[in-house]
């Protein structure tokens, strides 16, 4: 595709994603809060790509990051440590307002940190061993988040944290619709447009990483990590690298889906959630931008998709088939479906598999 053909596709993609919530709130803002929730897991599975597509580190605990990142915002932004600690009250006695420019970079780093905490004692594991104790650290985390409300009530235990303040900045709270003149804009459309630049921003920061010399790094530990290593690469910290960049995707977005949702709890963060994440880097494409957003996308959607699948054909059992059930079902056959006809991804990365052809020429 010549330059000025990619130019007129990004124009016209630009403008499909501008206009996409006022479409979608023809049908009703169930329909925007689905894409407000793709956009999430768009931001998620980016993170996730970083890890796994680029480095090659599976990593099956990454819902601990978002986890975090949701219990910061959620921490910070409600009346729970106030009721909770007398000497909070006194510092901030017109309650914990904490504004996005705090949030973002406040969420990025401190799930960076775990990141790191979570890498460096997972340096000399590969493969399964690797993904085991990964895994291990996503459950530990949401076990302490069921646990820590006793003997001081930190994260409300398994009831969670309700009354989350919405984002504000600049006057403007994303919690309440906008009036411009008569025009109505919806609040699941504002957290849409916050989202979208969180995405784009997130897509640029990784499109440059993989061209640079660290991302240079992460893709030759992923071929051959002995031979990165002869090659003069410090293998150690280009990982935790990894963990620590990954992580701040996972903070971020966790921080965005707390104050949608205004309520957390750590079944929001259950190992589901993780593997669903990997699914969309998998099926998307491993390492392939596009293929990762799509693969995001279209998992993060298809199960509300599928709902009105799922509830005429229970009718048509007469209540004999769970909805619930039969949708992971419908789900389930679309990803062996996938696996089965596009091994490599719906969208992969056009360099993966070249010494394969070239070997079959």
């Amino acid at each position: 595709m010549n330059p000025q053909k990619r130019l007129v596709t990004m124009l016209l993609a630009a403008a499909g994603l501008l206009v996409l919530p006022f479409v979608l709130q023809f049908y009703g803002n169930a329909w925007v809060r689905i894409a407000d929730m793709a956009l999430l897991f768009v931001l998620l599975a980016l993170g996730l790509n970083i890890v796994v597509g680029y480095a090659g580190l599976l990593d099956l605990g990454y819902v601990a990051f978002f986890a975090i990142g949701a219990y910061m915002y959620g921490l910070m932004s409600s009346p729970h440590l106030i009721e909770t600690f007398p000497a909070i009250a006194a510092m901030f006695p017109d309650g914990m307002h904490t504004p996005l420019w705090v949030v973002i970079p406040l969420g990025a780093a401190l799930a960076g940190v775990f990141g790191v905490l979570l890498g460096a004692p997972t340096l000399r594991l590969r493969g399964d061993y690797l993904a085991i104790v990964t895994l291990g650290f996503g459950e530990i985390i949401r076990v302490f988040m069921n646990n820590l409300d006793h003997p001081v009530n930190i994260t409300n235990g398994p009831k969670g944290i309700n009354q989350i303040d919405p984002l504000h900045f600049f006057g403007l709270n994303l919690g309440k619709k906008l009036m411009i003149g008569d025009f109505e804009i919806a609040s699941v459309t504002l957290y849409y447009y916050l989202f979208l630049t969180l995405v784009v921003v997130s897509v640029i920061i990784c499109h440059r990483l993989e061209l640079s010399r660290v991302g240079r790094a992460w893709m030759a530990i992923r071929e051959d990590e002995i031979a990165a290593k002869a090659m003069g690469i410090n293998t150690r910290n280009m990982k935790l690298l990894a963990f620590g960049m990954g992580a701040t995707f996972g903070g971020v977005s966790g921080a965005m889906f707390a104050s949608f949702q205004g309520f957390i709890s750590p079944e929001s963060f259950s190992l589901m959630v993780s593997v669903m994440i990997v699914a969309m880097v998998v099926l998307g494409g491993v390492g392939h931008l596009p293929g990762v957003i799509l693969g995001a996308v279209l998992l993060a959607a298809l199960p509300e998709v599928l709902r009105y699948v799922a509830g005429p054909l229970q009718t048509m059992t007469d209540g004999r088939l769970d909805a619930s059930i039969l949708r992971q079902l419908l789900i389930a056959l679309a990803m062996i479906s996938v696996m089965l006809l596009r091994p490599r991804g719906l969208w992969p990365s056009p360099e993966h598999g070249k010494s394969l052809q070239n070997a079959k020429s």
